[in-house]
């Protein structure tokens, strides 16, 4: 009776398997571009995965055309908040995302910089001793991308990446010497109102000292997912910059066809 009972239950399971294979397969999109194989792991039997350097040749041009960036910092422990600042208690360690201003200025251009307000969040933290982190992503091009083709240019296919360090202040005479404010207002000309000595806030110049870069180059079988030595990072010309280019960064391709 036992045998005959498991032969039942057997019998069921596997029709509720076949059911449901039918039920997935239903729903996979038909599309020339091959499906992702390995998301979030790189797949060590291809080779057209881009090198490391190459990935940090990518970054350093996301930078480079990109602006805006998530800035993430910690709450202080033990902090007690201005009564104006009406913040909730128990936030010690927590951490906090918000958007802010960069650009890639010279001299270094490799480490982003930041016009900082005293007031803020971000900066309040970074003040009391929080590390810093700045999170870019690509941002393809606006126009729709080919229907045949949902993977190539999907989000989750994209590069995007996170510089780890710190905040550290540039000297007023160095940030004159090296033209931060043409740099910087040339890529945020509505941040001038803001400048270092305005009447609203106190604000200054400041970098991100980048000690550690990790990088998503898009799905784990054809890109680079992985710490960027900071070495290789910093190693970036700006001639490889200037001649990168990302997927879709000049319109979509579409393939021709017979």
């Amino acid at each position: 009776m036992g045998f005959l009972c498991s032969g039942i239950h057997s019998s069921y399971a596997n029709r509720l398997l076949w059911r449901a294979s039918l039920l997935v397969f239903s729903f996979i999109p038909t599309t020339v571009a091959q499906k992702p194989q390995h998301i979030l792991a790189n797949d060590p039997y291809l080779d057209a995965i881009p090198t490391v350097h190459e990935s940090a040749v990518q970054a350093r041009r996301i930078l480079n055309i990109s602006s805006i960036a998530t800035l993430s910092t910690v709450f202080p422990n033990h902090e007690h908040p201005a009564p104006l600042e009406n913040r909730p208690r128990d936030l010690d360690g927590i951490p906090i995302g918000l958007i802010d201003y960069y650009a890639s200025c010279d001299p270094i251009p490799y480490e982003p910089t930041i016009l900082a307000i005293s007031i803020a969040t971000s900066f309040r933290n970074a003040r009391a001793g929080s590390n810093v982190t700045l999170s870019l992503h690509y941002h393809p091009p606006i126009d729709h991308p080919p229907d045949d083709d949902i993977y190539t240019y999907s989000p989750a296919n994209l590069p995007r990446f996170s510089l780890i360090g710190h905040i550290e202040p540039v000297p007023a005479p160095e940030a004159r010497q090296n033209g931060i404010d043409h740099c910087f207002f040339q890529r945020h000309p509505d941040a001038i109102a803001w400048r270092p000595g305005n009447a609203i806030h106190e604000s200054w110049w400041a970098r991100l000292v980048v000690e550690q870069v990790y990088w998503i180059g898009g799905f784990g079988d054809r890109a680079y997912i992985g710490w960027i030595p900071v070495e290789e990072w910093r190693g970036v010309t700006g001639k490889e910059v200037e001649a990168a280019r990302l997927v879709g960064e000049h319109g979509y391709k579409t393939e021709e066809k017979p």
